[in-house]
């Protein structure tokens, strides 16, 4: 499972929506930061069964506004949210998978659909790629063109060295293979049918997933008596 969006998908400044770059801010009033990590620091990361904790991470695309103490940028970019909190704090050894398209460039108009490599607007797209990779980043979400990445290895061995650079690809490479090793991927690629037919959108999970999403429903108003459900 993936769990998102690292650290706290709920902190936008006035409630606006990050997909837009009005919504790039991600605030933290009455210096709650903490209280938003507990999801993951309690939860996803401390797990029981085998793995112990989830096996991914989608960071969120915001600007976690005044935590990094160097820079503010969206939370893929941020050293200090990914290697120092998430990687070297709380010692997360999953996969990191970027939320989506943030390392395009951003569009003209604000109310675009797009336009999310917030803070990082005057890096290249190469650039981006390889300050979100030496981060500690494993894989891009939305991203399906390989050649910003090759463009971004060749850059980052100019520039920190090769041996530094083919560490961190290894490194990514191992985290992702991992998740297809536990889950028997690797030594059986292929579905059967039939068990998929019976477990997918079956009776049971159907009526378990609506339950969970009944509970997790807060109302806000009881306008009009909503509460308590008369039927």
């Amino acid at each position: 499972a993936m769990v998102k969006h690292w650290p706290g998908g709920g902190t936008g400044e006035s409630g606006r929506d990050a997909h837009y770059v009005f919504g790039k801010y991600a605030v933290y009033p009455g210096n709650c930061f903490d209280i938003q990590l507990k999801p993951f620091v309690e939860g996803a990361f401390k797990l029981n069964g085998p793995t112990q904790k989830a096996g991914a991470v989608m960071p969120y695309y915001t600007i976690s506004y005044g935590q990094d103490p160097n820079e503010n940028v969206g939370n893929s970019y941020s050293h200090y949210i990914i290697h120092d909190l998430l990687r070297q704090k709380y010692g997360y050894d999953g996969i990191i998978c970027t939320d989506w398209g943030i390392t395009d460039d951003e569009f003209p108009e604000v109310d675009q659909f797009g336009s999310r490599c917030y803070g990082v607007e005057k890096l290249t797209v190469v650039e981006r790629h390889l300050k979100i990779i030496m981060n500690g980043v494993d894989q891009f979400g939305g991203n399906n063109i390989s050649q910003p990445i090759i463009e971004a290895y060749q850059l980052g061995c100019t520039k920190y060295g090769e041996e530094v650079v083919k560490a961190r690809f290894q490194e990514a490479a191992f985290h992702l293979l991992r998740g297809i090793f536990r889950t028997g991927l690797f030594e059986n690629p292929y579905v059967d049918p039939s068990e998929a037919k019976r477990t997918c959108g079956c009776t049971k999970f159907v009526q378990a997933g609506f339950k969970a999403q009944l509970k997790s429903i807060i109302l806000l108003k009881n306008k009009n008596q909503t509460l308590p459900i008369k039927s």
